[in-house]
């Protein structure tokens, strides 16, 4: 068993994190029952006395019990917090984890939908009541223009520019970007702009194209709601988001031919290596085409 003195230290750090950084009562509890199992697997040796070849050893113990290399990172990552506490208050004289690496943590993939699903989805708002009409013009645009969700709902009427068919959108740190926007995408906030936007709005008016009930602009959260309702009446099975359809907007354009850096435009990404992960989403998708169509696939 571990001696009371282990769990006291322990015990001491979590006080010690939660004065310093404020961090969740569930963080804390998360970093303490990391040390609880590493001073376990140290037996009989203490924590005080820990060596890099311990923490070594037993990431890479877990590594083979199939831990993940998120999971492997938060371990190492309590680790330093624990044993950096200790060397400053005096208890020992380097930082085991010092020279340790963090294991490669690949960016996700983010989520994507079929050209096929677009159009279910774009079809699912019922186009007959203004609210129905205001998304199915909210999801045209996205679509057309892959612009961020914040992007979209904080779009003011003055930003689009009918005659030349582009939109100027304000995106991360007011950085302003032109973005073309398609015929169809067009066509659909003319007509709300003209019918049901009037209708929504009453006698009320808004600079914002894209408003509520109460005349303000719609938000994020409502937005979002409304997407998973629409997403479920097309019968889509995969949990999408705004930003999923933002992500397929890149996908869709990289899948037909377009250049990566006029892709990087369009999303407002300041880096290019932002942008790159939409390649690996493009690459897939030749893979799969290929092993499907291809004899020899």
């Amino acid at each position: 068993m571990r001696d009371n003195s282990e769990t006291a230290l322990i015990e001491s750090f979590q006080d010690s994190l939660w004065l310093e950084s404020g961090l969740s009562q569930n963080t804390l509890n998360a970093y303490a029952s990391d040390l609880k199992k590493f001073s376990l697997w140290l037996q009989p040796k203490s924590l005080l006395v820990t060596q890099p070849g311990d923490i070594s050893e037993y990431l890479a113990t877990q590594f083979r019990e199939g831990i993940s290399a998120r999971s492997s990172a938060r371990l190492l990552s309590s680790f330093r917090r624990f044993f950096g506490l200790l060397v400053r208050d005096g208890r020992l004289a380097t930082n085991p984890c010092s020279n340790i690496d963090s294991p490669h943590i690949g960016r996700p993939l983010p989520g994507t939908i079929s050209e096929g699903d677009v159009e279910r989805l774009l079809k699912a708002p019922d186009t007959s009541k203004p609210i129905g009409f205001r998304d199915r013009t909210m999801l045209e645009f996205l679509y057309a223009t892959g612009v961020r969700v914040s992007e979209l709902v904080g779009l003011k009427s003055n930003q689009i520019n009918f005659r030349q068919g582009i939109v100027r959108i304000i995106g991360k740190g007011n950085k302003d970007r032109l973005v073309p926007v398609g015929e169809i995408s067009l066509s659909w906030i003319n007509d709300y702009f003209n019918q049901s936007r009037c209708e929504i709005l009453g006698d009320r008016q808004s600079d914002f194209v894209f408003i509520s009930n109460r005349a303000s602009p719609i938000t994020r959260q409502a937005f979002w709601y409304r997407i998973k309702v629409y997403a479920e009446k097309a019968g889509i099975k995969k949990s999408i988001s705004p930003h999923t359809v933002r992500h397929a907007f890149a996908t869709h354009l990289l899948n037909h031919g377009a250049d990566l850096r006029v892709v990087q435009l369009l999303l407002g990404h300041s880096d290019l290596s932002t942008t790159q992960i939409y390649t690996h989403i493009a690459r897939q998708r030749l893979k799969d085409l290929h092993g499907e169509f291809h004899p020899r696939g």
